[in-house]
């Protein structure tokens, strides 16, 4: 089991460089308040501190079945 990360959008990417919108858009963010699960990539952690400002990011194990 590897670990994923919980990006939450919480802050509008309105007026931000069309090169953010692209990291967010690339996570599927689109939507102010939306989360989504991704996993724990090097590449996933570079995109997270392109828009660290607008996201919230938390740790969750991954749940096997």
């Amino acid at each position: 089991m590897g670990k994923q990360l919980k990006i939450t959008l919480v802050k509008s990417y309105i007026g931000r460089p069309e090169a953010q919108r692209k990291v967010l858009r690339g996570m599927g963010l689109g939507k102010v308040n939306r989360t989504v699960l991704l996993k724990d990539t090097p590449e996933i952690r570079g995109m997270i501190r392109k828009v660290v400002h607008l996201v919230a990011a938390v740790e969750v194990e991954e749940s096997g079945k």
